[in-house]
């Protein structure tokens, strides 16, 4: 019988800072998402794709949260030193951050996680992902571009009104494909024949994807069979989001093993071939 193990060795970092950051907007970009703008000079402005801040959400009556909220970074600009996020008001943690107004300021700890990784010599990535997925995924396509690796980013929403991040991909020179809800166009069977025809006409070298269980393991399948590089962006539940506490941990299968690995700390990039459908 094959045993789980749990990853939990000791893993050489460097410790995340603890910022102060400023309020410079927070502002509605449609019906269900806000975009959070900070002035977080230092460390913070340097996250990479795919790592994530814990933030210390304002309490404010009964919207009082016990635990920091984990957020992926959605931009990062050293330049400015500039921090954003994309978020959805759902529970007590956004409902402080929904809050916040300018010059307020809010404590945010990170960059925390292990991001994706890009390998220049790649042609072409495909990047599939739904509702805030997209976020995630948006500082990767920045990335890829700066590489000079061409992009295909396959959007998946309920609505039309609904899609995030169309803008951005494009001005990045991305070809944007829409997949949607409420015309039928997002169905498992109708992107798994949009990535074939996107693979096949680009030579796509790599898949990535965040947002939906149903589009990684469509993706796993994918790059399994087509012999591609393939990462996700997992979205567990995190507590401490530092790997102390447990409570992200998951079942991936390394070299036929199943291991129990931190999304918080391990990840929370992994490779496709890993998790477990």
């Amino acid at each position: 019988m094959t045993g789980i193990s749990t990853c939990c060795q000791a893993i050489a970092v460097t410790p995340p800072n603890d910022t102060l950051a400023v309020v410079l907007s927070n502002e509605w970009v449609n019906d269900e998402y806000k975009r959070l703008i900070l002035q977080a000079d230092g460390t913070a402005c340097h996250s990479q794709p795919g790592q994530f801040f814990n933030l210390l959400c304002p309490s404010e009556g009964e919207h009082k949260p016990f635990f920091r909220r984990p957020m992926s970074t959605y931009k990062a600009d050293p330049v400015t030193g500039q921090v954003e996020f994309l978020y959805k008001v759902t529970g007590k943690g956004t409902f402080g951050l929904e809050t916040l107004s300018e010059r307020q300021t809010l404590e945010i700890l990170g960059p925390l996680g292990k991001g994706f990784d890009l390998d220049p010599n790649w042609r072409h990535m495909t990047i599939v992902a739904r509702g805030v997925g997209l976020a995630t995924l948006a500082p990767l396509a920045e990335a890829a571009h700066a590489l000079g690796i061409k992009l295909t980013a396959v959007l998946s929403a309920r609505s039309e009104k609904s899609l995030l991040s169309r803008e951005r991909f494009a001005s990045l020179g991305a070809e944007v494909i829409c997949a949607l809800d409420e015309d039928g166009s997002s169905s498992l069977e109708n992107i798994e024949a949009l990535l074939r025809q996107v693979i096949t006409h680009e030579g796509s070298n790599a898949l990535f994807t965040c947002g939906s269980k149903r589009l990684t393991r469509l993706l796993k399948r994918l790059s399994h069979e087509l012999g591609l590089a393939g990462q996700v962006a997992l979205e567990q539940q995190m507590v401490c989001g530092l790997g102390m506490c447990q409570c992200c941990v998951d079942v991936f299968e390394v070299d036929g093993l199943k291991i129990g690995k931190r999304v918080c700390l391990e990840g929370p990039v992994f490779d496709l071939a890993e998790v477990l459908e």
